[in-house]
């Protein structure tokens, strides 16, 4: 994996209430775009952007709750070891997703296999989305069905 651009950060050994404080004020109903600023040596300042924001929110969140972060570009290529861990799958049940299509690979070196970051969050995404749905499905068959009607268990023998 290219380590120039990718950082980790391991949380607090104990708590840190400026980092609750931190994270309170990132999570406020009254940020809005444009409301954050970063201000620079010279006392310029620089609004955030809202992705950035949306960043330090998530970082701030999980270290407060001690969580480590790893923050890396989405052009970083994986290896098949390192996107199964990020997926938490089997690398063999990874190489069925790159066998079938599902999610795309580049080959090197012969046989090795290398996922663009950036297509294993499109894969996360999509199967979050594809089990919401179908998660629907399911509650809308009971629903018609007329399971979530019944006050008493009915006999099925």
């Amino acid at each position: 994996m290219t380590a120039t651009l990718e950082h980790t950060v391991l949380p607090p050994e104990a708590p840190d209430e400026h980092l609750g404080e931190l994270a309170r004020m990132l999570t406020g109903d009254d940020v809005k775009p444009g409301s954050l600023v970063l201000v620079g040596p010279d006392g310029t300042p620089a609004p955030l952007p809202e992705s950035l924001v949306e960043l330090l929110r998530d970082v701030v969140t999980a270290l407060s709750h001690g969580m480590a972060i790893t923050v890396a570009p989405h052009n970083t290529m994986l290896t098949t070891q390192e996107a199964a861990d990020l997926l938490g799958i089997s690398r063999p049940t990874l190489i069925n997703l790159l066998d079938s299509g599902e999610v795309p690979c580049e080959r090197t070196r012969g046989r090795h296999r290398r996922i663009r970051l950036a297509d294993i969050v499109e894969y996360q995404e999509r199967s979050r989305r594809e089990g919401e749905a179908a998660l629907d499905e399911m509650i809308a068959d009971g629903e018609d069905s007329g399971l979530y009607d019944a006050n008493t268990p009915r006999r099925t023998r």
